[in-house]
């Protein structure tokens, strides 16, 4: 029967479907992505921490990963950097919410062949897939120029401050909505957090920069390109 049928490119011959793998440590978003997704890729697993999507990604071997950048155990430089010494053949595709210079910049250095934000389409996030699995590299259209700018002008030189590392990945997160004029309530609904949690990074934030309220840290944020 007609609707039977596996799809068939252009030229008539069947299109194969792309192996692509979920890292995010949202169990929501994941969902969101995997049911987007479903008809044009096959999902062939998911993990929510670092340990996890080294061991899946090693054992399933995908065309793809899509891998979020900050996760609560290291994130996904340090799945990159995990993969590359034993599956130099996987491509890993960033998807973030971030989209600060130091964690684009970070990500590809580590190895990831684009950076894409998650205000993406799903169409567009599958055209992406595909190019990244062709040797491609994709970016959101205002990533571009960082990467252009870092490898042009300073190819070598590590992205490194130290006022900013103290900071955990979730604390920049928190940092960067709160600088961008988000309400507590709205980083909250951002990042899948409860508002107790997202006054306890800013109070930890404000101790660690030595500051004493949100208009200090948006402006600190702001010299350092984070907004």
């Amino acid at each position: 029967m007609a609707d039977q049928m596996e799809p068939v490119d252009e030229a008539g011959a069947r299109a194969e479907r792309l192996r692509v793998f979920l890292v995010d440590d949202h169990a929501m978003f994941r969902a969101g992505v995997r049911a987007e997704l479903g008809a044009h890729v096959e999902v062939i697993g998911e993990a929510s921490t670092v340990a996890e999507a080294v061991s899946r990604i090693a054992a399933t071997t995908p065309d793809v990963v899509l891998l979020d950048v900050h996760m609560p155990d290291g994130g996904g430089r340090a799945v990159l950097e995990a993969m590359r010494r034993t599956h130099p053949e996987v491509k890993f595709l960033a998807l973030s919410v971030s989209d600060a210079a130091e964690d684009v910049i970070g990500l590809i250095r580590a190895g990831a062949r684009g950076y894409v934000t998650k205000t993406i389409s799903p169409n567009e996030l599958t055209a992406a897939i595909r190019r990244v699995a062709d040797g491609d590299a994709v970016f959101s259209p205002r990533l571009a120029g960082f990467v252009l700018d870092a490898f042009a002008a300073r190819p070598d030189a590590p992205v490194a401050d130290p006022e900013l590392d103290q900071l955990t990945n979730r604390e920049r997160e928190v940092l960067r909505l709160l600088a961008r004029g988000y309400a507590y309530k709205e980083i909250a609904k951002e990042l899948f957090i409860s508002i107790k949690t997202v006054e306890t990074h800013v109070s930890n934030v404000l101790r660690k920069l030595q500051m004493s309220n949100r208009y200090e840290l948006s402006r600190w944020a702001a010299d350092r390109r984070l907004v």
